[in-house]
């Protein structure tokens, strides 16, 4: 095998897409899911942080208010702590609920749905130092540290531009009554959350396509690998060929009941047997309608006497139509002659038999191509030299 077949420079095919997701490979982009949790994080802590936050100061406030009896009984200290407790997992469940609503989404947007529980399955081959070593320099890995470089590069250059741009501003907010600082602090906060949903979002941009693009290198097939799917999908060729045979056999066998309705046999002539049936009314041209080699041709026979079908003997027509027509198929129309001359013939019988003409003599010898005659094309094939 040459080393160019190796060579995989061919796309992944249908089937073995298939396969790796249900191996549980999929497109999936790191950046996208960050720009969905950060996005959708952010934009539940705007939506739901005022009515979180007044709910909160309620609570607070009945919470830090005392009487005589709340001072009586110790026991309802307990109870105020279990409600906060309780108002803060319904907070944390509903914007944890949230963030990963998004990252499901983000992954399923990037690569489709994929149920495998393969990634997970524990696989001793990963423990292999070398070819550990080896997947730190393959061309994911590379592709992904020089990925992280830039994002850092252009994260700390957003982020050194934003502060330096703010930071005085930053600074006087210490001068200004609380209430009015506390709302630009939160614009502040805010502005540089949606700078950095920004870059994150060019980010994904990029991210998104080049996870595709690295998925589909890494699922490249050698033309030995399509070869070898094409095979498997196709079974192999000589158990098709078994199958293709025995297929015929039993074709031949079941088509032994159709030859009473036949108009004549032709026998070569022991060897094949070939029953025809012509009905100008509703045919094109005449059909085979059954056919045996050997014991099955014997059938046939026995069967044509037995329903007082005729039978005669013409070995290159009787091989030609066994070798070139299907049962409950038309002649070749190479063979259209041949058998005409075979049908005139019967016909002629059958009227001197109803006492409308003479016996004809003797059986035509039918005109058949010669490379129609499997034999002919043995015996030309074994002289030549």
């Amino acid at each position: 095998m040459d080393s160019s077949s190796q060579d995989k420079s061919l796309p992944a095919t249908e089937r073995k897409l298939q396969q790796a997701r249900k191996d549980g490979q999929a497109s999936r982009s790191k950046d996208l899911s960050h720009l969905a949790v950060l996005g959708a994080g952010s934009a539940a802590l705007l939506v739901l942080a005022p009515t979180f936050m007044e709910r909160f100061k309620l609570a607070m406030g009945q919470q830090l208010s005392f009487t005589a009896s709340t001072l009586a009984n110790n026991g309802s200290m307990l109870d105020r702590l279990q409600d906060m407790v309780l108002i803060g997992m319904i907070a944390s469940a509903v914007f944890a609920g949230i963030v990963m609503v998004a990252a499901v989404g983000s992954a399923v947007a990037a690569g489709g749905w994929v149920t495998s529980l393969k990634p997970i399955m524990p696989d001793l081959s990963r423990l292999n130092p070398i070819s550990g070593f080896g997947r730190l320099f393959s061309k994911e890995q590379v592709t992904e540290v020089i990925k992280l470089i830039a994002i850092t590069a252009v994260l700390i250059t957003v982020a050194w531009t934003f502060l330096s741009n703010s930071l005085n501003t930053v600074a006087l907010l210490v001068l200004q009554p609380s209430a009015a600082s506390i709302q630009q602090l939160a614009n502040w906060i805010t502005s540089g959350m949606s700078l950095l949903l920004l870059v994150v979002f060019a980010l994904a941009a990029i991210d998104v396509p080049l996870q595709t693009f690295l998925m589909k290198s890494r699922l490249k097939m050698s033309h030995q690998e399509v070869k070898q799917e094409h095979k498997e999908s196709d079974g192999n060729p000589q158990m098709k060929g078994k199958m293709r045979a025995r297929a015929r056999e039993v074709a031949q066998r079941s088509s032994v009941g159709a030859v009473p309705k036949a108009d004549f046999v032709l026998m070569n002539p022991t060897h094949f047997a070939v029953a025809l049936r012509y009905d100008e009314k509703t045919m094109r041209a005449p059909q085979v309608i059954a056919k045996g080699a050997d014991l099955v041709a014997m059938k046939i026979r026995d069967m044509a006497k037995a329903h007082s079908v005729p039978v005669f003997q013409s070995p290159m027509l009787a091989r030609a139509l066994y070798a070139h027509a299907e049962i409950n198929g038309e002649i070749p129309s190479a063979l259209y002659t041949a058998v005409a001359q075979v049908l005139a013939y019967v016909y002629r019988v059958k009227a001197a038999m109803r006492g409308e003409g003479t016996m004809p003599d003797s059986f035509p010898q039918p005109d058949v191509p010669p490379e129609l005659d499997p034999l002919s094309k043995t015996i030309l094939a074994e002289a030549t030299p």
